[in-house]
């Protein structure tokens, strides 16, 4: 498979999975044996996100070494994730409203998943207050938070880090040599982890077209439909838009992040790309500085295909149970979930949490969701590919606000790319 790229690798194990998974549809041996291959390319993945984001974050921060430099940078990051997050929860209960995916479905032809660990979950995030989540964000125990994957903490913890090694000078030379030779030698396991890409990706949709078949997308292909056709929109029309603003193409983008796209919407997990995506908007013209600061971030803060899915599955839920909601209603519901989907990073299934959590405080079926469960995966593949194309932009976007970005750079580049595929 030497000769083939990454991307066609990728594609050629998502064929496969596919065809593989709907031949031994409801056959559980074949899926006890794939599950395996799937769990150790995601393991292989989580293995190398936290020391990335770590690393990452305190070579940008120190690297800035101004401290008012960096806190206007991350002031901007902050605010434009804002806006472009509440653009999208926006577009998606606008999309939700004009066609209806939940009016007129047939609640007893539909597969009912169990969703009970998901409601557990969504009950204990309830319960905690808005200044509890505030509190959380700053670890008590570094380490515990390391070991639970705890995002937002990590990425507190290396921020204050990162100003740390900044502020002592010269003595924290060492300490930022050390961390930018981390990161580098992440990179090389990063490149060696996705050799085993196509494989994960082979047997993670074969697992999923397996136990639920190509069937399943039937009764809810409207609600699939309305998703996709929302988050293209999105993409080619909104960001596009924000493209064309700072001198950027999005198809070129697009082009750019090719091997990205396709291994995230393969793998529906954005962890799977953000090793890559930091080190592709480098070489496009960003400098590391940004681009270390604003990737892991945005993995927490600007998330917009997450936020289309939320805005459209809460909608959906009310539409499926007949309960008419109005304008300010829907208002109160893009409130609502621009608080809880900052509050559910780095939670196992975030996106189905938030909308369990967003439901309950709304006064709305919980048990709507569990017929969705069941496609949930082709939903995710999608909604992770725009989290991806969002986050690579805002880089972008941030790189040219603050002055720094290569044009010259990306223009070599995108050419080196073009040689590429020609060859």
């Amino acid at each position: 498979m030497k000769k083939f790229g990454l991307a066609t690798q990728i594609f050629i194990g998502l064929a496969l999975g596919i065809a593989v998974g709907a031949f031994f549809y409801g056959n559980e041996t074949a899926t006890a044996i794939l599950q395996p291959i799937g769990d150790i390319f995601l393991h292989l993945i989580k293995m190398i996100v936290i020391p990335i984001v770590i690393a990452a974050l305190v070579v940008s921060i120190a690297g800035v070494g101004d401290i008012k430099k960096l806190g206007k940078l991350g002031g901007k990051t902050i605010l434009y994730f804002e806006i472009v997050t509440t653009i999208a929860l926006a577009v998606g209960l606008l999309a939700a409203n004009l066609f209806h995916p939940g009016t007129g479905i047939d609640m007893e032809n539909l597969e009912k998943s169990n969703i009970s660990t998901y409601e557990e979950t969504a009950q204990s995030k309830e319960d905690v207050s808005i200044a509890d989540q505030f509190v959380h964000i700053i670890p008590s125990n570094i380490f515990q938070s390391l070991a639970e994957g705890d995002l937002l903490a990590i990425v507190f913890f290396s921020v204050l880090l990162g100003i740390g090694v900044a502020v002592v000078g010269e003595k924290g030379k060492p300490v930022l040599s050390f961390f930018d030779g981390i990161l580098e030698a992440m990179f090389w396991i990063t490149n060696l982890v996705m050799k085993f890409a196509p494989f994960g990706v082979f047997a993670l949709i074969g697992v999923n077209v397996a136990k639920f078949g190509i069937g399943s997308l039937v009764p809810l292909g409207k609600l699939v439909l309305v998703i996709y056709l929302t988050m293209f929109f999105f993409v080619f029309v909104i960001l596009g838009f924000i493209a064309k603003i700072v001198g950027v193409n999005i198809f070129v983008m697009m082009r750019i992040l090719k091997d990205e796209l396709i291994l995230a919407f393969t793998t529906a997990s954005s962890e799977a790309v953000l090793p890559r995506l930091i080190e592709k908007m480098e070489k496009f013209g960003c400098p590391k500085a940004v681009t270390s600061l604003v990737i892991p971030t945005g993995y927490t803060f600007n998330l917009d295909g997450s936020s289309i899915y939320q805005a459209i599955a809460a909608v959906f839920i009310a539409q499926m149970y007949g309960i008419h909601l109005s304008l300010g209603e829907q208002i109160t519901l893009l409130l609502v979930l621009m608080l809880t989907s900052k509050g559910m990073a780095g939670v196992t299934g975030a996106s189905f949490v938030v909308v369990l959590t967003t439901l309950s405080s709304m006064g709305l079926p919980l048990e709507g969701m569990a017929f969705i469960a069941g496609i949930d995966r082709i939903l995710d593949m999608l909604r992770t590919s725009v989290n991806v194309v969002g986050n690579a932009l805002a880089s972008i976007v941030m790189s040219k606000w603050e002055g720094g970005f290569d044009q010259e750079k990306a223009k070599r580049y995108t050419a080196s790319l073009k040689k590429t595929h020609v060859a």
